[in-house]
């Protein structure tokens, strides 16, 4: 009989109504004018125009039948141990704590304050423009493992000599250390800072590919953009660190007002 999936509706249904039935506190769905004019707001931000008397009329059936089912599941204590649900509510905790923040607009002198003291933050890195020639280290499948670097070397003194075919560019305008090395690899970029900023045909320089005769024409040293460039960045930056900074002085408070119980021999770094 159990096997039977109306049965096992029929008995789940049960145990829903007995539950239903035992609690004493009153059972009512308020459904606010701000509740409506909040449904009604995302359905403009979605769907570009107003809603029809109908479909308001659902949005609004739709809130009450998800307000039933919400409370039935916080009476049956369904929120407990469910990670994905304990997480959300962290989260609106935090943007709640956040929000208390975000509010507040900090005056000019306090940006510049800010942009002095974390300057590093906004410098645009040393930037390098370079041309480079080509040999793979599979050019040749009998070819000796030394053959790509010797050629590579040789294009440093004749820069006429056609390289291999490369995925990427031969030519690159600009490109900050961290970008040259997710491009070509950490070592490659170390190396090519070394190099002085000339004419002449340097190298050979390994990449993840293979091996290089690079000609760096440019090197374009770090620099510092004014507070008015970034005015806009510093404030959205100064903001985010009020928040974090709230979100700590929360948590510390709120961790103090707990008793902290762990395992014998287990510590804690949040402990109050």
């Amino acid at each position: 009989m159990f096997k039977d999936p109306l049965w096992l509706f029929l008995l789940f249904g049960g145990l829903l109504f007995g539950v239903t039935a035992l609690q004493e506190e009153d059972r009512v769905i308020v459904v606010s004018e701000g509740d409506i004019v909040r449904l009604e707001e995302q359905w403009r931000q979605q769907m570009r125009r107003d809603p029809t008397p109908a479909e308001r009329q659902g949005l609004i059936d739709r809130f009450i039948r998800d307000e039933a089912y919400y409370q039935e599941a916080l009476a049956l204590n369904l929120d407990a141990g469910d990670t994905i649900v304990k997480r959300r509510l962290i989260q609106k905790l935090t943007f709640l704590t956040e929000d208390l923040v975000g509010a507040e607009t900090p005056n000019e002198s306090v940006l510049r304050t800010f942009y002095a003291d974390n300057l590093n933050d906004y410098k645009t890195p040393e930037q390098f423009s370079f041309t480079h020639i080509y040999f793979s280290v599979d050019r040749q499948a009998d070819a000796p493992g030394g053959q790509a670097r010797a050629l590579a070397a040789r294009a440093v003194e004749e820069p006429t000599l056609a390289g291999d075919p490369f995925m990427l560019q031969r030519r690159y305008v600009r490109r900050s250390t961290r970008e040259v090395g997710d491009l070509f690899g950490r070592a490659f970029a170390l190396q090519l800072a070394e190099l002085p900023a000339q004419e002449a045909w340097q190298g050979p320089l390994r990449s993840a590919f293979g091996w290089h005769a690079v000609q760096l024409t440019e090197r374009q040293a770090a620099a510092a953009p004014s507070f008015e460039q970034v005015q806009e960045k510093v404030a959205l930056d100064w903001k985010q660190q009020q928040r974090q900074a709230a979100n700590e002085a929360y948590l510390q408070n709120l961790l103090d007002s707990y008793e902290i119980l762990l395992p014998p021999g287990e510590a804690s770094t949040t402990e109050p």
